[in-house]
């Protein structure tokens, strides 16, 4: 009977209130800026130096996107307390301003741990705002309305996680990387102007004890809400989901650039539809993150139907078969070059994901005490964070050593007796010299005007040898900075390959699609644990309420 008594899609969408949409649109802006920063961060931070990205490793770009994101989901334990104690408006503003500056300061550093310490900074902000968030939705949705709400939200955050990446990846094309990192600033601004003239704060009794007290009350007080078996255990084994679910983002974009050829479809594109092949191609390849963008679209336009009709399934059925199907849609990206099965498994792994992602969300509500919703929403968090340590192996080590394009080229070179310069980036060639010369680094730059607005390396590597020399210092470890891009280039020359053989000879020798078993894996472990986990855990519960009441 009860099934029949459930309100229909309209009459649902239509019960919402104004702050349920205030925070769902601010949702849209956030992930608008985050996405159109994180869904290229990883082609940015190991893009080649003369095309103007930073030319880090993997291993570096696994540390920035896996272990500060990390910290990101892991804050909204302490946040969330503050923000039901000083208020969801003020912590909204207080999020809003730390991101405003961290986004702009992220397109103006260029060292590593510069760059790591200003995307913690915006990590903090963002801290800020992901419990305020989920916890508005949470206070204005029940459990009849909950799925749908939580549904509605994260289509929000896919039509922020779409238009984001849609903006940055045509003005990084036209403007260069920079202007993505103020695009961001500028969307959050907005956010900030939005909050402070239509947000009000509902009348709701704040907790009465100090925010020191509250922060550490609210370690004990995850701790009991883990003591909830339904949720601690469900909570664990969602850290295999959401590290799946990470490698379409952390790592996926950078696997398309090295290993898939997408030029037939750039052709195509560029004969057939010239405005959409401007947006989508560059050098005569879709742009990865496109690909990427396509789970975004699919959520887009699935979200709310899927939604509906996970509302009648049982929520841990729902999740089981969410990752199901997104453990063979992320296998499929993984397996071949094939760029069709980029695009059907990212459209397949988004049917699953919408599936999973809200559905753990909703029935984190639906055991929340009135209240305590920023606490409760921040448990939510504990596996997305735990999942980004495990990613940043994943995408970092893993990935340098089994996947990296480059790093198997200079091995190839190594095993062919092939000599080729090192692939350095300037500031590397700054640190070292200014080393070997027991300089600083700024004298190490003033010595060889290296802040000019163009630099002779010609003259530099002259100087340079004549300084050493002349102070009997040996700069043999020392090398000139040499580009990602220049190293493929001087290799294709001296194998006699085109781009796209050599790239074929590597992927024929190193089989570097064997990331895919890890990843599968992970995604078939989920699905077995959270089976396992309903079998022995939610059923009998379930039996067990079924028979009290």
């Amino acid at each position: 009977m009860l099934e029949n008594n459930k309100p229909s899609l309209w009459n649902t969408i239509g019960s919402f209130n104004k702050n349920f949409w205030l925070a769902s649109f601010m949702e849209l802006m956030e992930r608008w800026a985050w996405y159109g920063i994180y869904t290229l961060f990883g082609l940015y931070l190991v893009g080649s130096t003369d095309a103007g990205g930073l030319g880090f490793d993997h291993i570096q770009k696994g540390n920035i996107m896996g272990n500060i994101v990390g910290i990101l989901y892991f804050l909204p334990l302490f946040f969330g307390v503050i923000a039901d104690r000083i208020g969801y408006k003020i912590s909204l503003a207080i999020s809003f301003a730390i991101m405003i500056c961290g986004y702009y300061m992220l397109g103006e550093v260029t060292s590593y741990s510069n760059v790591y310490l200003v995307f913690l900074l915006v990590a903090i902000g963002a801290a800020f705002f992901k419990p305020v968030a989920s916890a508005i939705i949470a206070r204005n949705t029940n459990e009849t309305t909950g799925t749908m709400g939580f549904g509605i939200f994260y289509m929000m955050v896919n039509i922020g996680g779409f238009i984001g990446p849609s903006m940055s990846s045509g003005l990084r094309t036209s403007f260069g990387w920079k202007i993505i990192f103020i695009q961001a600033a500028t969307v959050i601004a907005i956010n900030l102007i939005v909050l402070l003239l239509f947000y009000k704060e509902p009348k709701v009794e704040k907790p009465k004890d100090s925010i020191g007290k509250a922060i550490g009350d609210s370690i004990k007080g995850i701790f009991e809400a883990l003591k909830d078996v339904r949720l601690g255990i469900l909570l664990l084994l969602m850290v295999g989901f959401w590290t799946m679910f990470n490698q379409l983002f952390n790592t996926l974009p950078n696997f398309i650039e090295d290993w898939v050829n997408s030029s037939a479809i750039s052709d195509w594109l560029n004969k057939n539809i010239p405005f959409l092949g401007r947006l989508l191609t560059q050098d005569g390849l879709v742009k990865p993150e496109w690909f990427t963008n396509i789970d975004s679209l699919m959520i887009i336009l699935l979200q709310i139907p899927i939604s509906f009709m996970v509302i009648k399934m049982r929520h841990i059925n729902a999740v089981i078969r969410g990752a199901v199907v997104a453990t063979i849609g992320i296998g499929l990206t993984f397996y071949t070059d094939n760029v069709w099965f980029t695009i059907i498994g990212t459209m397949i792994f988004a049917i699953g994901e919408m599936m999973s992602s809200p559905t753990v969300s909703s029935f984190i509500a639906l055991i929340t005490p009135k209240g305590k919703e920023g606490l409760y929403q921040g448990t939510y968090f504990l596996p997305v964070a735990a999942s980004y340590f495990v990613t940043s192996f994943i995408s970092g080590g893993l990935y340098q050593n089994w996947s990296d394009k480059l790093s198997l080229l200079k091995r190839e070179m190594v095993s062919r007796n092939i000599e080729m310069p090192e692939v350095v980036t300037k500031e590397q060639f700054i640190e070292e010299g200014a080393k070997a010369l027991n300089i600083s680094i700024a004298q190490f730059e003033n010595q060889f005007n290296l802040k000019a607005e163009s630099v002779d390396w010609k003259s530099v590597a002259t100087s340079l040898n004549e300084y050493a020399l002349s102070k009997n210092i040996d700069i043999s470890q020392v090398h000139l900075p040499f580009s990602k891009n220049e190293y493929f280039t001087l290799a294709e020359q001296k194998l006699q390959m085109t781009h796209w053989e050599m790239t074929d000879m590597l992927w024929n020798t190193y089989d570097p699609n064997k990331i895919w078993y890890v990843i599968v894996g992970i995604g078939l472990f989920s699905i077995i644990s959270l089976s396992i986990y309903d079998k022995l855990i939610v059923r009998p519960l379930e039996k067990k309420n079924s028979n009290q009441s």
